[in-house]
């Protein structure tokens, strides 16, 4: 599978953006599938991820209520719709892949991962 995110830019705080993680290769349909978010010095940390059908999703309770991850299988595409931005939300974005079950939230889980895209959200 390859990933290629999209989508981040400059914002001011309050502000909003929508990522988008373009899939191609394997069944996408199959993959669970995750954002990740890295700020330089500190370790990547989990924000949300969705199963593979798109019916259960799970997030970092420093993103709950903001931000919105969906899929659409059939443009193997996800989405990560980011809303009442934070200059604490400032970081690149990774979305990754994962063959597993479930809600995986630990990186080890992904076995595929795209090449980032950044956020900065200004005050």
């Amino acid at each position: 599978v390859q990933l290629l995110a999209s989508g981040g830019g400059l914002v001011q705080a309050g502000g909003f953006l929508r990522l988008s993680c373009a899939a191609s290769g394997r069944t996408f349909s199959s993959y669970a599938m995750g954002w990740f978010r890295q700020v330089p010095g500190k370790e990547r940390e989990f924000v949300a991820v969705i199963m593979w059908s798109g019916g259960s999703t799970y997030y970092a309770d420093s993103v709950k209520g903001r931000f919105t991850i969906s899929r659409d299988n059939a443009k193997n595409t996800v989405y990560l719709q980011m809303n009442s931005l934070k200059p604490e939300d400032t970081a690149v974005y990774y979305c990754a892949a994962a063959g597993t079950t479930g809600l995986p939230i630990a990186r080890a889980f992904y076995d595929y991962w795209g090449q980032g895209t950044l956020v900065t959200v200004s005050s």
